[in-house]
């Protein structure tokens, strides 16, 4: 089989050589083709190109990320740009190499790239595969957003809160700091601190033929669970996500001080049985389409990308998007 190997030299956890280890291993076994980033969205435009061209009955027909979420999520939005068509588009394979790797767990890969590719080409031996959702972003019609760039998410969307946390991790990845936990978290407080709208919600939640949920101060929307780790500790925002199903939604009223250390304790204490519950807790599974508005501006990301304020962004659940080998 032919196979393209997108390579993000800036992943987290593997080096060099590990690197080329890993493609002598896949090599082995595939008639490999790499590619190495060299810019943010390099990787969706040889995804994209690599669509093409089996569309038109040529090239390629695996694609392997090597690297983080980010990564995976531009192949994902390359692979998809004309839309899904999981009988004639190349598969998607992942080698996770970010610090979270949250679609490749949620797969049920292993986090180590190493035991990742062997369990790769065993897939790819034994023809194992599945067709899994994914979720679509948009600017909602008639909005200010309209026009927004849609975009595909993999394992999770946020309006709010939670992105501005993002962007906040992000900021200082640019000035050279490096992707942890420890990071994540004193940007979370930093967050919870300066948000001006964390006591009053500005978001309204809005589907077909049901009546809207208003005043949210942060909308968190799931593909699968769970929603990211902690170390190797899961943390289920909404522990009925799935790749089988359309989109599930956590919605939180409020988020002073008490409330976010409740719901704090809450995610960290997370079962598939359970997530974050309470009066002011909104807990939506398996939508298909909605939309979420704010009055004011607010951050929003997709995938741990942070892409700037937004007022509007419609929602799309898709069944059956994409074939992944695993």
């Amino acid at each position: 089989m032919r196979a393209l190997l997108v390579v993000n030299p800036a992943a987290t956890t593997t080096s060099a050589r590990t690197r080329d280890v890993l493609i002598h291993a896949l090599a082995s076994d595939l008639k490999l083709e790499v590619v190495t980033t060299e810019y943010r969205g390099h990787a969706r435009d040889v995804a994209r190109a690599a669509a093409e061209s089996a569309a038109g009955g040529e090239g390629v027909g695996l694609v392997v990320a090597l690297g983080g979420d980010g990564t995976v999520n531009e192949v994902v939005n390359g692979l998809l740009h004309n839309g899904p068509a999981p009988e004639t588009l190349p598969g998607l394979a992942v080698v996770p190499g970010g610090s979270t790797n949250v679609f490749a767990r949620a797969l049920g890969l292993p986090n180590d790239p190493v035991e990742a590719t062997g369990a790769l080409l065993d897939a790819l031996r034994t023809g194992s595969e599945r067709t899994v959702g994914l979720g679509l972003v948009s600017g909602a019609p008639g909005t200010a957003d309209e026009g927004a760039p849609a975009r595909w998410f993999t394992f999770c969307a946020g309006l709010g809160f939670d992105a501005g946390v993002v962007g906040r991790v992000e900021q200082q990845r640019e000035r050279g700091r490096k992707s942890t936990h420890a990071l994540y978290v004193r940007q979370l407080m930093r967050q919870l601190m300066s948000d001006p709208h964390r006591r009053h919600g500005t978001i309204t939640l809005t589907r077909p033929d049901e009546e809207p949920a208003a005043d949210l101060a942060a909308a968190i929307v799931c593909n699968t669970a769970p929603w990211t780790y902690l170390g190797n500790r899961p943390v289920y925002a909404a522990p009925k996500a799935s790749f089988d199903t359309g989109l599930d939604v956590l919605g939180l009223e409020r988020l002073g001080l008490a409330a976010a250390s409740r719901y704090g304790t809450q995610l960290l204490t997370s079962s598939p049985e359970r997530g974050p519950h309470g009066r002011h807790a909104l807990s939506l599974h398996d939508l298909t389409a909605f939309t979420l508005e704010s009055q004011a501006p607010l951050p929003f990301q997709v995938d741990g990308d942070h892409l700037g304020l937004r007022t509007n962004v419609a929602f799309t659940g898709v069944r059956r998007a994409l074939r992944v080998i695993v």
